[in-house]
């Protein structure tokens, strides 16, 4: 996952959690916290705290 990839899915992840607007699809947010969690393994970063 690049770094634009990873923005990009933080952002969405964020929108679907905070956003009173945006109906929450509790997979989706799963899915997205998995894809995070195993770029950020692979580079040795964290995800939520770059």
């Amino acid at each position: 996952m690049t770094d634009a990839e990873m923005e990009k899915a933080l952002a969405e992840l964020d929108r679907l959690l905070n956003d009173p607007d945006v109906r929450m699809d509790p997979a989706r947010v799963w899915a997205l916290a998995g894809s995070l969690s195993r770029a950020s393994a692979a580079t040795g970063t964290e995800a939520m705290g770059r």
